[in-house]
Order: structure tokens, then C-alpha cells, then sequence
């Protein structure tokens, strides 16, 4: 079955990009699109995709505010943003309103894929180019003395190494490719995680792998 894209963005030659980009991509249909806050909430009603890619620069709503106005009224609803904007407050921004991911808008199809995947499976996606960027910005925010890492969490070994590929972009696909794992191992570490640390979206885990010295800027 085909998953369903809603595509919101005010410049019309973007939204026909992404539609192309799209196209080629097999699964994937584009059933609506949007120039603006409004707009976005009446499709969105109307079509309830199961993806929205949503712009953050727009001329009558800012993305940052369509994204919270969604969330109020569809909390479960997923959203990709695509954006030029690399601004490490404004991604924390994004991620903490209840962004599912973070691409930027010179991305390749290859990647629009990995993230369209990663949402479609309920995951998170940053895109790599901003991953150290946002460790950067929740180390900027952290406040008080880091504690060692292993002290304040129950993490086993494995799951620490899991949650260090999650905070920085990394798919469940690629981390099982690269710890020679299966799927739905991975998935189930991942689970773990969130449900012992209590928190259950990009944002945090960067802030608390940061805090934890779980991960630096230099990883």
C-alpha cells in the first residue's frame, strides 16, 4: 500500500521539485499540497496523509507555527521538515515541536528515501549534515555538570552504542547493517531505550547522550 505525502511549501516550483523527487521513489504518492499554515490544517483534514513534508519558511505562517497548530489538533500526525535553514536553534526548535525529521533542501532522492522510510516506520531521521549541529546545540543548552556516563541510566553496553548511531541521523536499517544485526533487533533495543530513559523524540536523546558524555562534539 502506498504511503500518502502531503507536500507544503509557498514557492510552487519547490513543491514540483519534491513531487519529482518523489515520483521516483516506488511506495510513495503525493495526494495534496499547500502554500501555507491554513492551508496545511484544511488538506491535512481532508486527505489525512500519513506524511507531511512541511517548509519552515513561509510568507503567511512560519513553518515552526504550522507545525505547532498540526500538533494541537493531530498529535500523532508525522511530519518531515525540508528546509535551507542549518540554524542549530531553530532544528532544536523543529525536532522539540514534534518533528519526526530534518532534511535540508539540497538532499539527494537517496536520502529523501532513507527519511521517508524512517518516518514510514515510525522512526526518526536527521538528516547527517545537521546531526553534529544539533549535538552542538544541546550541549550549548545543557545546564549544570555532566554526570559520567552509565551513572544515571540503565543502559547495557549495547544499547549505550544503538542510542550513540541514533543521535546521530543513523537509520534502523543502517545501525543493523553496521552493528551486523538484524531489524528487528535493533527495533527492539530501541524500544528499550526510549522506555527506560522516559523519552521518546530526537531532541532528547541528543540532550540527554550530550549531557551523559555519551556522546561530544567530537564523535
Amino acid at each position: 500500500m502506498s504511503c500518502t505525502l502531503l507536500l507544503v511549501d509557498d514557492h510552487a516550483l519547490i513543491r514540483a521539485g519534491v513531487r519529482a523527487l518523489v515520483q521516483d521513489i516506488p511506495g510513495y504518492t503525493v495526494i495534496g499540497e499547500a502554500s501555507d499554515g491554513a492551508q496545511l490544517l484544511e488538506q491535512f483534514n481532508a486527505l489525512l496523509p500519513d506524511i507531511v513534508l512541511l517548509d519552515l519558511s513561509m510568507k503567511h505562517t512560519s513553518g515552526l507555527d504550522a507545525l505547532q497548530q498540526l500538533k494541537r489538533v493531530h498529535p500523532k500526525s508525522k511530519v518531515l521538515i525540508l528546509s535551507m535553514h542549518t540554524d542549530p536553534e531553530l532544528i532544536m526548535c523543529a525536532l522539540e515541536a514534534g518533528a519526526h525529521g530534518y532534511l535540508l533542501k539540497d538532499t539527494t532522492a537517496n536520502e529523501l528515501e532513507h527519511a521517508l522510510l524512517a518516518l514510514r516506520n515510525n522512526e526518526r531521521y536527521l538528516s547527517p549534515a545537521i546531526a553534529h549541529t544539533v549535538i552542538n546545540q544541546a550541549l550549548v543548552r545543557s545546564q549544570g555538570p555532566a554526570t559520567p556516563a552509565g551513572h544515571s541510566h540503565n543502559l547495557t553496553a549495547r544499547q549505550l552504542e544503538i542510542l550513540r548511531l541514533i543521535v546521530r541521523g543513523k537509520s534502523t536499517r543502517e545501525i543493523a547493517h553496521g552493528l551486523g544485526l538484524s531489524i528487528k533487533t535493533v527495533e527492539a533495543h530501541r524500544s528499550q531505550i526510549m522506555k527506560r530513559l522516559q523519552i521518546f523524540d530526537v531532541a532528547g536523546l541528543v540532550l540527554f547522550a550530550v549531557r551523559e558524555q555519551i556522546i561530544s562534539l567530537d564523535d
